[in-house]
C-alpha cells in the first residue's frame, strides 16, 4: 500500500550497520574475516581480500602524502579493473570524496565535472581512451594532479597510451603505492561526511552531484545484503561488467559483494560472446546488468552450446524489464532474474524478492528499511491512495543528503521524502509499478501516453528483440509515438505487420504514428537503450546527460 515500509530480513551476517563507520570499513571487516578468500579476478589476475587490503591501505597513505584528506574531492576515471576498488576504497580510507567519472566522456564533459565538484585528482588508466584526455586537461590547468595507472599491471600486453613522464603532476601508480600502507586515521562522522559525489542528469538534464554519505554507502550495501539472506560469501562469485562508475554497479555488486566477501569477476565492457564464455568458464552465481545484456545473452543462449547454470540470482536494472526477457532468460538458464529499481540518489530503492513470488511489470517492493510514496504530481503534498497514479518518492538511510552545491534543488524532496520523477503505483501488496519517466511521457491530443506501455506490447511479438519509443513533434496532436525496433536475428517483419500485431494491445491513441526497423539501436555507457540520442536525430536537439535513473 502507499506510504508503507519494508523493514526486511535481516542482513547476511557481518553486514555494516548503518551509521556505525566509516564506509571503508566495508572493507577491512572482509580483510579481517576472509584474508585468503579471492576478492578480484581480473582475466588471468587475482587479489585476494588480505592482497586487496593492503594495496588499499598503500594507495590511501600514498594519497594522504599527495595532500588528499578529509573532505578533498578525488576523480576516478577508469573501467572495471582492480584500480576501480582498491581507489574507491583508498580515497575513502585517506578522508577523500569519491567523484566518479565515465571514461568515455570528451574533455568537454570532463571539464565541467571537474569544476563543477572542485576535483583536484585524477586517478585514470593509461589507455589510448583515457589517458591523453585526462593529460591534456593537467596541462592546460583545469585539474592538478593525475595518478596514472597501467593496465599492463593486471593485464600483460595490453595497449598503453605512453607519453607520459612522472613528475609531481603526473605520478605513477608504482610510486604512490610505496608506502608502508599505514595511512593516518581519519575522523569519519558517517551521517554528515560526504563519501561519494555521483553525478547525474536527473530530472532536468543538468548534471548535478549527488551527495552520498557514508551513511548512505552503509546503509545500500546493508539493503542488498537483505534482498540476498541466502548469500554465502565463500560460493559467491559476481560478474561485474556495469560499469562500477554507475551507483546500480557500485552498491549492487561492489559494495554488497565485498561486504559478503564474495568474489567480483571484473570485465572492462560488455561483449555478449565474452560474457558466455565467462560465465561458462568462471562460474558466477550472480550478475546484475540491464535488459538490453540479457537480451543479447537471450540470443546467444537460445543456440544451446552454453552453460549457463552457475548462475543463481540476477538482478535487472536502469530500464524496464521487459516480461518476456525475463521470461526467455529463466527458460534457458534456470536462474532467477527480477527487476529492481534505483537512482543515482538513492540505490537501492525497490527490488522484487530474488527468493520468488515477484510480480510481472513490477519493480517490486520497497528495499529493507526503505519507504515508498505515491505523491500528486499537482500536489507533491498529497500522498495518493492505493492504486492511484502519481510521482513515486522515496524514504530511506539510502537517500542522498542533497545535491553539492544546489540549495535551488531543494524542490527534490516533498516532506523529507525524494521525489524520483517517474510515475507509478503501489498495488494493495505493497508493489510499485513503474509506467514511465515524467519527462518521457508523450503527450499526445491531451492524452497522456506511456512508452514503456507500447514497448511491452512490441516485446510480445516473437521477431522483436529490442524497442524503444519515444515521443515526436506531430503538428496536429501536439506528439505522436515512434518506435524503433531490432529484430532478432533471421527475423522477418515489417512495420505494417507490427502496427497490426499492436492492435491487439494498445489503443488508437498510443498505436505509434511511425515505426522504424533498425539494424541496431543506440545505447549509453551503461547499456541502456538511449531513448535522448533518438529524440536528438529527429529533432536536431542537442543530447542530454544521461539520467539518473540506477
Amino acid at each position: 500500500m502507499s506510504g508503507t515500509a519494508n523493514d526486511g530480513a535481516s542482513p547476511a551476517a557481518g553486514g555494516p550497520e548503518p551509521h556505525d563507520d566509516a564506509a571503508y570499513a566495508i572493507l577491512d571487516r572482509s580483510v579481517d574475516r576472509y584474508p585468503d578468500r579471492i576478492a578480484l579476478s581480473f582475466f588471468e589476475s587475482r587479489l585476494t581480500y588480505r592482497e586487496l587490503g593492503d594495496l588499499v591501505a598503500r594507495a590511501a597513505e600514498g594519497l594522504q602524502r599527495l595532500g588528499v584528506g578529509k573532505g578533498v574531492h578525488v576523480g576516478l576515471c577508469l573501467p572495471n579493473t582492480p584500480y576501480s576498488v582498491i581507489f574507491f576504497f583508498a580515497v575513502l580510507k585517506a578522508g577523500g570524496v569519491v567523484v566518479n567519472y565515465n571514461p568515455l566522456y570528451v574533455e568537454r564533459e570532463l571539464t565541467k565535472q571537474i569544476a563543477d565538484s572542485r576535483t583536484v585528482l585524477m586517478v585514470a588508466l593509461d589507455s589510448p581512451q583515457i589517458l591523453p584526455k585526462i593529460a591534456g586537461l593537467v596541462a592546460s590547468g583545469e585539474l592538478e594532479r593525475m595518478v596514472v595507472c597501467p593496465m599492463g599491471l593486471f593485464l600483460p600486453g595490453a595497449p598503453a597510451a605512453g607519453g607520459i613522464v612522472p613528475d609531481d603532476r603526473h605520478i605513477a601508480y608504482e610510486r604512490l603505492i610505496g608506502t608502508e600502507g599505514r595511512p593516518a586515521p581519519v575522523a569519519i562522522t558517517p551521517d554528515r561526511d560526504i563519501a561519494i559525489l555521483q553525478y547525474t542528469g536527473g530530472t532536468t538534464g543538468v548534471p548535478k552531484g549527488a551527495m552520498l554519505l557514508h551513511a548512505n554507502l552503509l546503509a545500500s550495501t546493508r539493503q542488498v545484503l537483505g534482498l540476498v539472506p541466502t548469500a554465502q560469501g565463500d560460493q559467491e562469485r559476481i560478474l561485474m561488467v556495469l560499469p562500477l562508475f554507475h551507483i546500480f554497479a557500485l552498491t549492487t555488486g561492489m559494495s554488497f559483494g565485498i561486504a559478503a566477501g564474495a568474489e567480483l569477476i571484473l570485465i572492462p565492457r560488455f561483449d555478449a560472446a565474452q560474457v558466455m564464455e565467462c560465465i561458462q568458464s568462471r562460474r558466477p552465481t550472480m550478475f546484475p546488468g540491464v535488459p538490453t545484456m540479457y537480451t543479447a545473452l537471450n540470443s546467444l543462449a537460445a543456440t544451446g552450446q552454453w552453460d549457463l547454470s552457475s548462475l543463481r540470482y540476477c538482478i535487472s536494472g536502469g530500464a524496464p524489464l521487459p516480461a518476456e526477457v525475463r521470461r526467455r532468460f529463466e527458460q534457458l538458464t534456470g536462474c532467477t532474474l527480477v527487476e529492481g529499481y534505483g537512482l543515482s540518489e538513492a540505490n537501492p530503492s525497490t527490488c522484487n524478492p530474488l527468493t520468488g513470488g515477484g510480480k510481472d511489470g513490477s519493480i517490486g517492493l520497497p528495499v529493507p528499511f526503505s519507504q515508498v510514496e505515491i505523491r500528486s504530481t499537482a500536489d507533491p503534498g498529497k500522498i495518493l491512495p492505493v492504486g492511484e497514479m502519481g510521482e513515486i518518492c522515496i524514504r530511506g538511510p539510502q537517500v542522498m543528503a542533497g545535491y553539492w552545491q544546489r540549495p535551488e534543488e531543494e524542490g527534490v524532496f516533498a516532506d523529507g521524502a525524494l521525489r524520483t520523477g517517474d510515475i507509478g503505483y503501489q498495488d494493495g501488496d505493497g508493489y510499485v509499478f513503474l509506467v514511465d519517466r515524467m519527462k518521457d511521457v508523450i503527450l499526445c491530443g491531451g492524452y497522456n501516453v506511456y512508452p514503456r506501455v507500447i514497448e511491452e506490447a512490441l516485446y510480445q511479438h516473437p521477431a522483436v528483440a529490442e524497442a524503444v519509443v519515444v515521443g515526436l513533434p506531430d503538428s496536429y496532436r501536439g506528439q505522436s509515438p515512434k518506435a524503433y525496433v531490432r529484430l532478432r536475428d533471421g527475423a522477418a517483419v515489417t512495420a505494417e505487420e507490427l502496427k497490426t500485431f499492436l492492435a491487439g494491445y494498445v489503443s488508437p491513441i498510443e498505436m505509434p504514428k511511425w515505426i522504424e526497423l533498425r539494424g541496431d539501436l543506440p545505447k549509453t555507457t551503461v547499456g541502456k537503450l538511449d531513448r535522448k540520442r533518438l529524440v536528438a536525430e529527429e529533432t536536431g536537439a542537442g543530447r542530454e546527460e544521461e539520467g539518473g535513473r540506477a
